[in-house]
């Protein structure tokens, strides 16, 4: 085994991530954790920390328990990672442009149509069924204004 361990890219990212939770729980033990009216702006990344940790974690710990015998990297899944990221950063900055609702249908189109490799009519009224559902859940029935674009929606 050695030093295995070190060049673990599952063991480094649960390091890194365990630290991430570290930092996020210390900094959010400088904000109050309830308040007189329920939880206060410490609450939720006290939590998310803890879980940050706990997960990464629980990560490094089944791979060293498994071994390092790792198989061959599968680079089109990695491509598709990736070009999701792409995905999810290009609709974060289409969504002042273009509004909430634009962006985020074209960012689940491309997800189901390039992603998942799904016809494009089942893209299409996939992306106009989830952004509906979040314009009439959030702006509709919690009436959270969501970020409106040049076009107007």
């Amino acid at each position: 085994m050695g030093k295995a361990w070190a060049r673990d890219g599952d063991v480094i990212s649960g390091a890194v991530l365990s630290a991430l939770g570290l930092f996020i729980f210390l900094q959010a033990h400088q904000w109050d954790y309830s308040g007189p009216d329920g939880p206060g702006p410490g609450f939720f990344p006290t939590w998310y920390g803890l879980g940050l940790i706990v997960l990464s974690l629980v990560l490094t710990a089944q791979t060293i328990r498994k071994g390092f015998d790792q198989p061959a990297i599968d680079w089109r899944a990695a491509g598709r990672g990736l070009a999701t990221w792409a995905a999810f950063t290009a609709a974060a900055a289409l969504l002042k442009p273009l509004g909430f609702v634009l962006s985020f249908a074209l960012l689940s189109f491309f997800i189901v149509a390039v992603i998942f490799r799904r016809p494009l009519a089942t893209a299409a009224m996939t992306a106009v069924g989830l952004a509906a559902a979040f314009y009439l859940v959030f702006a509709v029935a919690l009436d959270v204004a969501l970020p409106v674009g040049r076009l107007g929606f």
